[in-house]
């Protein structure tokens, strides 16, 4: 029988050697940011962001604390920063629909100026349009006119009193207009008197009438083609006067945006309407010094001067390169815009000055960067970002117009055209439940850029992690770490991995672990961090989370959980398995133990008969039928039925890292042959009785460490690992060196053979040309149970 070699005390971890590095401490390092070991992520997103077709939009998929935003940002910034600037977005006032601001862009810098440029006029006009009314040229002008108009009406009266008085009548004027008087022989007819006439008489005094009468409606239509004359008079006189006050103003502004069409055809629409809003600006004159009359001119005069405004939603003036947005609390409002309201006298109120833009119109011609986790909390955000890129517009609405009963009015603001590269950060789990369920989804994020969590430990990665750790000491104003120190830093780079020839990326843990261990550092008052506070703030880190394990622990050490760490027992074994609590992980040993009968070949498991089995653990059970079939049943029925059970066990049993251990107790229960209790196991088997690698090796092995520590290390004690796993070993330095002094004992196997010779001590046993195991190993013995219960149960039949 040849016992598996166990594993010398320097293969249960991989050390970095201080003396690889060529610094004493940290602050001896000039170095800059970078990117360590993420080629695959670079490149994805250099293909994403270099590619301009649409809908290839960005998605960062990666576990928390592995650099992705860091990356992601400073890529992005380097490459906008290559880019021109883009266009400043405005509203305008729209003067044939005014509940639809209509949007400008113009190129960047140009928004700014135009606002200024309006806000300056709208300050001269009044001014100006005041000064033109109070001129004496305006008042010449205006009294020609009006004395032109009062010479024709004073020739309209004379006209019609020549007339009247002709026809033998009076005219007379009251403040209700005209009356007109028959006469009769020079004095003014009665109605008595016009009775007593002769008809001939009343006939033709009835004719006159009729003849002054029209008269007098012919002199009304008169007046009133004069009044409407010298309305239309006054009116050219104010726009001549009005044009000539503000058009040096127009011209000016014209001329300096004559390249661009939409500002000169709107400025042609300020002027048109400034000539129909001239009776304001003279109210506002005439009644100046009536302070309540005054008031409501004023406003009305606000109200007028605010359409002529700029309402520049996105400034670009100051911007160098393409903007990069990041957009940290993306509700749909955040991201589309809104439209602010103001009350007055108890009413909401509103214009186009008061639209405000999101992160979507700021990020035009740029970049928007939003987090995944963030954006899926709001429905609606999320349905409007995609309609964004859909069709590649922004419109600024109200949720209530969208989605509410009752239809709402308010502005409705033009849509926007925009270039934006959206790029979304995220988990992976999300990346794929977003593919699978949202169709949309895969049609706008055609570009994926995977941050892995670990990289090859070269020699490379080492001195970038030296540079990283130099940056973060600068960066978070640590004190700087001495070589020691930053050798420790990588050997739990490794351990975060599980991996001796790994470091893990998710340097969030890494810097984390920095700032502790300067904590502890500055406590003891010294100026730089050693390898000595390194170890504090890893120890202090686990004291702080795991008081959960010292609980159990207590619990075998006053046997309440029952583990043996001696001696030797059939049918019993010591399993351990992974408890993870989230931020803390460690083992804990839990006795197996299995018995075996005469049966029908089923192997119950206790665990999934009272539903605390997994589906993989239940796998892994199921497996033991197949090995047992293979070795033992080629030659007669399996006729077994099996029982077995983890001890003190009353929670969900998940994993199939038992599953080896399962089948050394069912193997000792045939058998009749004890196990070693001072021997724990790990490792999953399959139906050939390959052992196959587990997760959580470490902790495992420190677990069963720390129970047999307190039982009372004995020498003999240890683990049976699976071979594979050896390369993931990065154990604490206790259990290395309880190792190195032969108190504890590493086992590693790559079969079910070798791990039962271990513990039972006796060999296994190869099949033989007979189709026997060879006599006295354990095979022979469990073929030989299994052939008794085979003839047994064939007796039975008969």
């Amino acid at each position: 029988m040849k016992i598996p070699q166990e594993l010398r005390a320097d293969e249960l971890r991989k050390e970095c050697s201080p003396q690889v590095f060529s610094f004493e401490t940290t602050d001896e390092l000039t170095v800059e940011e970078q990117t360590i070991g993420q080629e695959r992520a670079l490149k994805a997103i250099d293909f994403g962001l270099g590619l301009e077709s649409e809908w290839f939009n960005l998605y960062i998929s990666g576990m928390q604390g592995t650099g992705r935003n860091t990356t992601i940002l400073k890529v992005v910034q380097d490459i906008a920063a290559k880019r021109r600037a883009p266009e400043d977005i405005c509203y305008l006032y729209n003067f044939e629909k005014p509940d639809e601001p209509k949007f400008l862009k113009v190129p960047a810098g140009k928004g700014c100026e135009f606002r200024d440029d309006m806000e300056e006029f709208i300050k001269v006009l009044g001014d100006e349009i005041r000064k033109a009314f109070l001129s004496e040229d305006y008042e010449k002008h205006k009294r020609e006119i009006l004395e032109s108009i009062q010479d024709k009406k004073e020739q309209l009266d004379a006209e019609l009193g020549e007339f009247v008085r002709s026809r033998g009548f009076m005219l007379r004027q009251t403040l209700t207009g005209f009356i007109v008087t028959p006469l009769y022989k020079g004095r003014r007819l009665t109605d008595q008197q016009f009775k007593k006439l002769e008809e001939q008489e009343k006939e033709k005094i009835k004719k006159a009438q009729a003849e002054v009468d029209n008269k007098l409606y012919e002199n009304s239509r008169k007046f009133r083609d004069l009044q409407r004359e010298i309305k239309g008079q006054m009116f050219e006189l104010d726009k001549k006067v009005a044009l000539f006050a503000i058009g040096h103003l127009m011209d000016d502004l014209k001329k300096k945006y004559k390249e661009f069409e939409l500002i000169t055809k709107h400025l042609d629409e300020v002027k048109d309407d400034i000539l129909r809003s001239l009776d304001v600006f003279k109210k506002e004159h005439e009644v100046r010094e009536l302070t309540l009359l005054a008031d409501i001119s004023l406003k009305e005069r606000e109200a007028i001067l605010s359409k002529y405004m700029v309402n520049l939603l996105v400034d670009n003036c100051k911007t160098k390169g393409a903007p990069v947005i990041v957009e940290s609390n993306p509700t749909y409002y955040n991201l589309t815009g809104y439209v602010e309201y103001r009350a007055q006298f108890g009413v909401l109120t509103t214009d186009f000055t008061m639209i405000k833009p999101g992160s979507a119109l700021k990020a035009n011609g740029g970049y928007l960067i939003v987090q995944a986790r963030e954006i899926l909390r709001d429905y609606f955000a999320w349905e409007a970002l995609k309609k964004i890129i859909r069709h590649r517009k922004v419109k600024i609405e109200n949720l209530a117009e969208i989605y509410g009963f009752v239809p709402t009015t308010g502005l409705k603001p033009q849509a926007v055209p925009v270039d934006i590269k959206v790029i979304i950060v995220g988990s992976p789990l999300l990346y794929y439940l977003l593919y699978i369920y949202d169709e949309d989804f895969r049609k706008f994020f055609k570009a994926k850029a995977d941050f892995d969590v670990s990289i090859n430990k070269s020699d490379d990665f080492v001195q970038s992690y030296a540079n990283f750790i130099c940056l973060k000491c600068k960066e978070e104003k640590l004190m700087p770490f001495k070589k020691e120190a930053v050798a420790k830093i990588i050997d739990y780079g490794s351990r975060l991995t599980s991996h001796k020839e790994k470091l893990t990326t998710r340097f969030l843990e890494i810097v984390d672990v920095m700032k502790e261990a300067d904590y502890w550092a500055r406590k003891e008052g010294t100026s730089v961090v050693g390898a000595e506070h390194l170890k504090i703030a890893l120890e202090e880190k686990v004291y702080r989370s795991n008081m959960i394990e010292k609980k159990f622990q207590e619990l075998f050490e006053e046997n309440t959980l029952f583990i043996d760490t001696d001696g030797r027992e059939v049918g019993q074994i010591n399993a351990i398995s992974l408890t993870d609590l989230g931020d803390y992980a460690f083992g804990m040993p839990s006795r197996i133990t299995a018995s075996t009968f005469m049966g029908k070949g089923n192997i119950i498991n206790i665990e999934r008969e009272a539903k605390l089995s997994g589906k993989i653990h239940s796998k892994g059970v199921l497996i033991l039928s197949g090995y047992l079939g293979e070795k033992f049943a080629q030659d007669k029925p399996l006729a077994l039925s099996a029982s077995i059970c983890f001890e003190q066990i009353y929670e969900k049993v998940e994993g199939d890292s038992a599953s080896s251990t399962e089948l050394y107790c069912l193997l000792s229960s045939l058998s009749d042959l004890p196990l070693r209790q001072d021997i724990a196991v790990t490792g999953s088997v399959n139906q050939r009785g390959k052992i196959q690698p587990v997760g959580g090796i470490n902790e495992k092995i420190e677990g069963f460490y720390e129970v047999c520590k307190i039982k009372g290390l004995t020498g003999s004690q240890g683990v049976i690992i699976p071979k594979e796993n050896i390369k993931h070993l990065m154990l604490k330095d206790e259990v290395v060196e309880a190792v190195r002094a032969s108190k504890f004992h590493v086992y590693p196997v790559e079969t079910i053979e070798q791990g039962i010779e271990i513990l039972t001590g006796i060999e296994a046993g190869k099949i033989q040309e007979d189709g026997k195991y060879p006599q006295g190993t354990v095979f022979c013995k469990v073929d030989e149970k299994l052939a008794r219960y085979s003839k047994l149960a064939a007796d039975l039949i008969k």
